[in-house]
């Protein structure tokens, strides 16, 4: 018997739209349940057999104004579950898809900049140029032409701006001069760059562009780039030599007519920048030698390995001659010679083959002679024997406590010790000689030594601790790089100052006794003024009890300048590295941005003299990082003391750190575009 409320299931889905249906194919016809009050239970109201899975209706009375739900239950079997496989294929091709649509996307936008990069229209316009700038006036000690004004003075109102400010010319482009310019506030001063190089070098890789394992033009940078940042001006000219009395400095350059043309720039300030240059140390026969100080002597290096590889290949060449062309000598167990061995030879041994024939890489020597015991003999001594260890196993003959006596066009000759203790000469059959011995003096560097009372060093321009040049008028050059070195006269200075101090206490200078409360005044003093000093002056009482002979409890005259002699030879000169430089560069532009901003206060008050360095700024620390070196395949970390070496791993570190310390972006995508290149497709050996 059928209930009364079958007759139409139009009543209850018409009462409330809140009826919820959910596949209707598990019957033929829906089933309805009502909770009725009268019966307690379910009223089942159907058209068709029981065996439908019942839907239920929820209400408590089953009455058309109690918005009853609907519910449909669904008797289709659950899917079956998808392999991982087919998963994993289905999650990989809408990865691959993303990845395509995302990189179409970016080439599109490449393409899009690129197009936007190209101009039709002409930029130029009127440019109003000082007549001083086109005709200079002439004078100076030559009566030669002085740029006091630029073409480009008036080529913006930035320019305009800073065209009567404080000149502020930098000789040289290098490691110090560039850190100064990323550091110098712009609108401060009127800068000028004087360089014959119209570009930054980064030096630390320049062996690896000696064989192709990166481009040059991945480690050069320009330098209006950077000059452009302060709207400074750059001019590629030689500098000859300096006029300090009238603030001139003498220069040349090559003319439009292939002639040599001198002129004077003036200055307020000049930073001398200009490196160095390799040492000779007397050795006759250097012109057959390479050296590697420039981008273009990356160039010349590459051109004459591969010629040499070129010509080992003649049919003409004989035997003795092929092992001779294939004999490559470094004089010099630095970085820079050990780690050319390393390009060098990791070139010869992972692309030769694919391109000559294999007799060459059976016949290829690698030589390096050091005059010390070890290679890098600046570094951790475990580190040096395991840079020798790793060039025993690549087959690198590496001769030490060797001295090079004369470098003729086919061999070298070399003086060293036998077993018994006994000088003897040797020689080497070489191809290729590279001369990487140390550095010294420019010719420039020189005439201002000549020129200029209390210059007495031979291989570099001394400065003070605030990185001025001595004997130079106070405050107007300075000096920094490979070029200078820091003076390390602590016991003058202390002597002097305690003289002074001796004088006015109305007391004999040598009778003058210091108390141990006095000692840690002067200790203070010596750390403000000399701050590489600091770590000799660590523990001031045992320094204090040691040299108090006597047990006085108070140190004598004599006493303190023997203290003071002794801390003078424990301090060493600072590294010419590019680290030091740098260091310099960063501290000379903070300086004379300090300078700049308290200038107006001292013309305030008339202050223009005195020194206005150490009132302004504290003197320059060098604070030593670390040396790294490359050693094929192979790289070694010497930190503080603290030593670290390895394979391919220590090799990407090493590379990390100078990606890192590139000098622009622009670089750095070069560098890791020549990496791949190299890993992809090798090095290129071809010369040009």
């Amino acid at each position: 018997m059928i209930p009364r409320y079958a007759g139409s299931l139009s009543r209850f889905t018409n009462i409330s739209p809140s009826l919820r249906l959910s596949n209707p194919r598990l019957s033929g016809a829906p089933t309805l349940h009502c909770a009725s009050p009268r019966n307690g239970g379910l009223s089942t109201l159907s058209k068709r057999p029981q065996r439908a899975v019942p839907t239920t209706l929820r209400s408590s009375r089953c009455k058309p104004h109690r918005s009853p739900i609907l519910r449909y239950v669904s008797t289709k079997p659950l899917p079956a579950p998808t392999s991982r496989l087919l998963r994993l294929a289905y999650r990989s091709a809408a990865a691959l898809g993303i990845f395509v649509m995302i990189g179409g996307g970016l080439v599109v936008a490449f393409f899009i900049y690129d197009a936007s990069t190209y101009k039709d229209s002409s930029l130029a316009e009127d440019v109003p140029v000082s007549h001083l700038a086109l005709h200079p006036r002439r004078g100076g000690p030559k009566n030669l032409p002085i740029v006091e004004y630029f073409v480009d003075d008036d080529d913006s109102p930035e320019n305009r701006a800073i065209k009567h400010k404080p000149k502020l010319v930098i000789l040289g482009t290098g490691w110090g001069s560039v850190a100064m310019l990323k550091q110098l506030h712009d609108g401060d001063y009127h800068v000028t760059v004087i360089s014959p190089s119209n570009h930054f070098l980064f030096t630390p890789m320049l062996p690896s562009a000696t064989v192709g394992t990166l481009e040059l033009q991945s480690l050069v940078e320009p330098i209006r780039k950077i000059v452009r940042r302060v709207h400074g001006h750059f001019l590629k000219a030689v500098a000859e030599n300096v006029e300090f009395s009238e603030k001139l400095i003498e220069c040349s350059a090559m003319g439009p007519k292939g002639d040599k043309q001198n002129f004077y720039v003036p200055y307020d300030k000049l930073v001398v920048g200009v490196g160095s240059v390799t040492n000779p140390h007397g050795v006759k026969g250097l012109e057959h030698c390479h050296f590697l100080k420039d981008i273009s002597d990356a160039r010349l290096i590459r051109n004459a390995v591969v010629r040499n590889l070129e010509n080992a290949c003649l049919p003409t060449t004989s035997d003795e001659e092929r092992r001779r062309l294939l004999s490559f000598v470094v004089c010099g167990g630095g970085p820079t010679g050990v780690e050319f061995a390393a390009e060098l030879y990791d070139m010869l041994n992972e692309d030769l083959s694919a391109s000559f024939p294999k007799i060459l890489r059976n016949e290829i020597s690698v030589h390096v002679i050091q005059s010390r015991s070890h290679i890098l003999n600046t570094y951790d001594e475990a580190l040096s024997e395991y840079a020798e260890k790793h060039f025993a196993h690549d087959e690198v003959d590496v001769v030490v406590d060797a001295r090079v006596k004369e470098v003729q066009s086919d061999r070298i000759l070399f003086s060293q010790k036998d077993d018994a203790g006994k000088v003897v000469t040797k020689e080497i059959p070489m191809g290729f000689c590279l001369w990487s011995t140390g550095v010294t003096q420019t010719d420039f560097c020189k005439r201002i030594t000549a020129a200029l009372d209390g210059q007495n060093n031979k291989r570099a321009l001394e400065t003070d601790t605030h990185l001025r040049l001595i004997g130079a008028p106070l405050g107007d050059v300075y000096a920094l790089g490979d070029c200078s070195t820091v003076q390390n006269n602590v016991s003058d200075h202390i002597i002097s100052f305690l003289r002074t101090t001796a004088w006015e206490k109305g007391q004999d200078p040598e009778k003058l006794h210091v108390s141990y409360a006095d000692w840690r005044g002067v200790a203070k003093r010596v750390k403000q003024r000399f701050p590489q000093a600091a770590n000799h002056l660590r523990r001031l009482d045992k320094l204090f009890e040691q040299y108090d002979k006597d047990k006085s409890g108070t140190l004598d005259f004599g006493e303190l300048r023997e203290l003071l002699m002794q801390i003078d030879s424990r301090l060493t000169s600072l590294p010419a590295t590019a680290q030091r430089a740098h260091q310099q560069g960063q501290y000379l532009g903070r300086k004379l941005n300090k300078i700049a901003q308290a200038a107006p206060g001292m013309q305030l008050n008339q202050v223009d003299y005195g020194d206005l360095d150490e009132a302004t700024y504290k003197a320059f620390e060098y604070h030593h990082l670390g040396s790294l070196a490359y050693i094929g395949n192979a790289a070694i970390f010497d930190i503080n003391g603290y030593g670290l070496s390895g394979g391919l791993l220590a090799v990407y570190l090493w590379r990390s750190v100078y990606f890192a310390q590139s000098v622009s972006f622009r670089t750095r995508c070069l560098l890791a575009m020549d990496w791949s290149k190299r890993a992809l497709f090798g090095r290129d050996i071809m010369n040009f």
